[in-house]
């Protein structure tokens, strides 16, 4: 059975929640266009009077319809954490109509627009979004419930199945949501709104599934199966396109997220482990490039070897690392703002010697260019694969590598935040004069800190030289440095999947909100801005951050009284 608290279960009946739903589920069936959108294929059907309408492709009037069924339903059970399932399906319904409705009136439509044809009123829009205001409202203190807790106690197998077909949801949410409006650009005026649309619908289903409580009990589950989770996350990535997701562009942008969640992880244990800002990072990634172009065998090389690619990246990271031992030990005598200003003075030294060729290295304006590609058994990367009579996009092979390489560094992360080295580092982050004082070594810490992270840097550097065949230092800049710290900050700091996450994140969204060109970068800030808003922790926050940044208007447990003789 489930353990749930039974506050905020009062009376089945709610009348704002079931006006909010009803109002959601007309919302979808009324028109919400009266205004034929382009000369396409359906000028007919273009006033979105039914769901096979053109823009209704994206299924956001299904999106609504099954969330105002959902909380109909929800608002008369008593289900655990009633109260924040609908609050949740309300933000939901009111991300969808808002931005539909924001499309809709930008290309004329909205209401009061007469139809040329039969003179109809479209308003579903408002509809809709009056259905989320009173879903949100009737529940807007529904936080203060306590999140229900389940503790079912399944057999191992059973155990497992609920894994493997949570952990394959995740894969199918992650494939529609890259595949959400195409690919995004002017070629198709709905990209933009279908992927918003889809992404307000499924931030409101995973909060209904985390009012529930179950979310947290999957999570327990596959914090007790730990082995077993990290194999179905791996099949789950490796099988990530042979879904839908799986064309050569998705490949391309999965591969470079992954080469960057791998520096991010790196990164994670500089300053989210050890408590280290560092703004020069991707310095260390430029190194391992640097260092793998001039060990391929290309034409512009200043060394003109060729080695194993293998070989090449285990030098990258290693010279790599040599050089956060050098970064690393300056510091030992300055932290906070102090020890940022060093290491980003760091990046531009990294970053003027790249462009002005020292060495001859780095190839300076000109960079290193005609990498060649990475071969096994004669195949390069980059091209498509054919395994029996499967078609495999190209650049697969690379998009496997980088699985490889990301599975790599988290193994790594992991066993090092939880041995005595990752506790010496958490120790530092949090207080590193009571750390010395414990005893900890906190100079030698520092520096393990930094290599440790500084190779790993490397290691994806070497890998992001073969991918793009070309190095330059332009893919160093500063603002690189600023973006990896974000994906740490963002996912959660101290967590192994909350810099894969952050990543995921800072490269997939601007990828899929070109089609709103000048405004891009403008949603794409404030879409930050509110996740550091509501969630100041990270997405995937760490249990020591988790503690340190609890709302303050949550009333800890008082101290028990000392008994008196």
């Amino acid at each position: 059975m489930s353990e749930v608290s039974t506050a905020g279960r009062t009376g089945l009946f709610r009348p704002l929640s079931t006006a909010g739903a009803v109002a959601t589920v007309l919302g979808a069936l009324l028109p919400w266009a009266t205004f034929v959108f382009n000369e396409g294929p359906y000028p007919a059907k273009a006033t979105l009077q039914f769901f096979d309408a053109p823009f209704a492709l994206s299924g956001f009037r299904l999106h609504l319809m099954l969330f105002g069924l959902a909380a109909l339903v929800v608002g008369f059970t008593r289900l655990p954490g009633r109260g924040r399932v609908l609050r949740a399906l309300g933000w939901g319904v009111l991300a969808v109509s808002a931005v539909n409705t924001v499309f809709l009136i930008s290309n004329g439509g909205g209401f009061g627009a007469v139809s040329a044809s039969d003179g109809a009123f479209a308003f579903g829009c408002y509809v809709g979004l009056a259905g989320g205001a009173l879903l949100v409202a009737d529940n807007w203190h529904a936080s203060a419930e306590p999140l229900p807790r389940w503790k079912f106690s399944l057999p191992l197998w059973a155990a497992w199945l609920v894994l493997l077909v949570s952990f394959g949801a995740v894969l199918l949410l992650v494939a529609a949501t890259l595949t959400a409006g195409g690919l995004g650009g002017a070629a198709d005026p709905y990209a933009g709104p279908v992927f918003l649309s889809f992404l307000g619908a499924a931030g409101g289903l995973l909060g209904g599934l985390h009012g529930t409580g179950l979310l947290s009990w999957i999570g327990e589950l596959s914090e007790k199966h730990r082995l077993f989770s990290v194999l179905v996350l791996l099949l789950c990535a490796l099988g990530l396109p042979l879904t839908s997701a799986g064309n050569e562009y998705w490949m391309t942008v999965a591969a470079n997220i992954g080469v960057y969640a791998a520096t991010a992880i790196g990164l994670n244990i500089v300053v989210g482990l050890a408590g280290l800002l560092d703004l020069g990072y991707v310095a260390f990634m430029g190194i391992g490039a640097f260092v793998a172009a001039n060990l391929s065998g290309a034409a512009a090389s200043a060394l003109g070897i060729h080695v194993p690619f293998l070989l090449a990246a285990v030098i990258a990271a290693v010279i790599a690392g040599i050089f956060g031992v050098i970064v690393g030990s300056p510091t030992l005598r300055v932290r906070g703002d102090y020890l940022a200003i060093v290491t980003l003075a760091f990046g531009e030294i990294f970053r003027r010697a790249a462009q002005n060729n020292i060495g001859g290295l780095t190839g300076g304006a000109n960079a290193i260019p005609n990498i060649p590609q990475v071969e096994l058994f004669g195949l390069e990367f980059n091209n498509p694969v054919t395994i029996g009579g499967l078609q495999l996009p190209g650049g697969v092979l690379y998009y496997f590598l980088i699985v490889l390489l990301v599975a790599l560094t988290m193994v790594a992360f992991g066993n090092l935040k939880n041995s005595r080295i990752g506790r010496a580092w958490i120790a530092i982050r949090e207080d590193e004069d009571v750390a010395r004082a414990m005893g900890i070594r906190t100079g030698k810490a520092k520096i393990l800190a930094f290599l440790t992270g500084a190779t790993l840097a490397g290691l994806a550097g070497a890998v992001f030289a073969h991918k793009t065949a070309t190095v330059s230092y332009e893919s160093f800049q500063f603002l690189e440095s600023v973006t990896l710290l974000a994906a740490v900050i963002l996912g959660g700091m101290g967590t192994i999947p909350g810099a894969v996450l952050g990543a995921a994140l800072l490269f997939v969204l601007p990828e899929k909100l070109r089609e709103f060109s000048d405004y891009r970068l403008l949603l794409f800030g404030l879409a930050l801005v509110l996740i550091m808003r509501f969630r100041p922790q990270g997405l995937v926050p760490d249990r020591h951050r988790r503690a340190e940044l609890v709302a303050e208007d949550v009333e800890l447990p008082a101290a028990p009284k000392e008994a008196t003789a």
